[in-house]
């Protein structure tokens, strides 16, 4: 069954995918602030936490969904999705003070830590699309299409909130607020 309405929503999830990748192309352009708010300064901290949780939270959906658990697999989804959102938002936030920070040209880890960010942010590009498509399959019960995008969108939203922590793990101890 589908909705009378779906090119409606499915335009809505393509313009919000495209906003929130312009915002996030927007803000590698930010101007540096002078200083950063200490509330600020936690933010990396709070979204490789959100990353985890996410990370460990879509494991568990994947279980629950193998043991046919559809209402505990929904659950956890929507709490992943809500969990996802507020770390855009933080990100969003935090990227606008126009932080930047490299990784030292001369630390041996450098080559696997930029093609683990470029691969991160590569995919983390495309998974908001597919999230959303596949919750809304989901949603409105299209199982047939969700499983279909869900093959996509699984792997490519644990990767990249795994790799998301894994980035702020290596990148941090070189953070200068």
């Amino acid at each position: 069954m589908v909705p009378s309405n779906e090119k409606t929503y499915l335009r809505l999830i393509y313009t919000v995918s495209i906003v929130v990748f312009l915002a996030v192309a927007v803000l590698g352009r930010a101007p540096k602030a002078e200083s950063i708010p200490d509330w600020a300064k936690v933010l990396p901290a709070l979204n490789a936490t959100l990353n985890a949780i996410t990370t460990v939270l879509l494991v568990i959906s994947y279980f629950y969904i193998r043991k046919k658990k559809v209402s505990i697999h929904k659950k956890l989804n929507l709490t992943a999705c809500i969990l996802s959102t507020v770390f855009l938002l933080s990100y969003i936030t935090f990227h606008a003070f126009g932080v930047e920070t490299t990784f030292p040209k001369d630390n041996p880890m450098r080559p696997f830590y930029l093609i683990l960010l470029s691969t991160h942010i590569i995919l983390a590009a495309i998974v908001l699309p597919l999230v959303l498509v596949s919750l809304y399959r989901g949603l409105t019960n299209q199982v047939s299409l969700h499983r279909k995008i869900v093959k996509w969108s699984f792997p490519v939203w644990l990767y990249v909130t795994t790799t998301g922590v894994i980035v702020y793990l290596m990148i941090s101890p070189y953070y200068k607020f």
